[in-house]
């Protein structure tokens, strides 16, 4: 009775990861194709629910999110190396403990800020890993740029002790 409960515990645990695996592999491929341009660190993990693309070819606009296991500083380091040859250019940059790099390329803004996530494992080991928030705008993205003019919203009673 134990050993099939520790084999049905198994099997779980690795259909969950097929099933992780699979979904990256897939976003892979899609970004792949809608943003080829723009590279991904290779150990980076797409998270999957704020993770949203829009458009087509040079049109595209949105946010991939990324977890990494490298460092801020080291994906700093990957996106200056690896960016260049994919023909983006650096606009601007803030390095701290967050990283804030913008880059620009036929129109469209790619803007990555890198935080460390610090987490029991990276305290052990003496590192820590990375989130990464790739936004992505294209000029033409927004047609209308007051989308809101001319719409009325409720105006706050003033508070006497403000």
């Amino acid at each position: 009775m134990i050993r099939l409960l520790i084999l049905t515990f198994l099997l779980t645990l690795s259909g969950c990861a097929l099933v992780v695996d699979e979904y990256q592999q897939e976003q892979r491929r899609v970004i792949a194709y809608l943003l080829e341009d723009l590279p991904l660190p290779e150990d980076a993990n797409i998270v999957k629910a704020p993770t949203v693309l829009l458009g087509t070819g040079n049109a595209i606009s949105g946010r991939i999110i990324l977890t990494s296991q490298y460092s801020p500083a080291e994906n700093l380091i990957f996106y200056g190396n690896q960016t260049p040859s994919t023909g983006w250019t650096l606009l601007s940059s803030k390095v701290g403990e967050e990283i804030t790099l913008v880059y620009t390329k036929n129109g469209r803004y790619a803007t990555l800020v890198m935080t460390p996530v610090r987490n029991f494992q990276g305290f052990v080991e003496g590192n820590y890993a990375s989130d990464i928030v790739i936004s992505i705008v294209h000029p033409e993205a927004i047609n209308d740029p007051l989308p809101f003019e001319g719409l009325s919203y409720p105006v706050r009673p003033v508070d006497p002790a403000g």
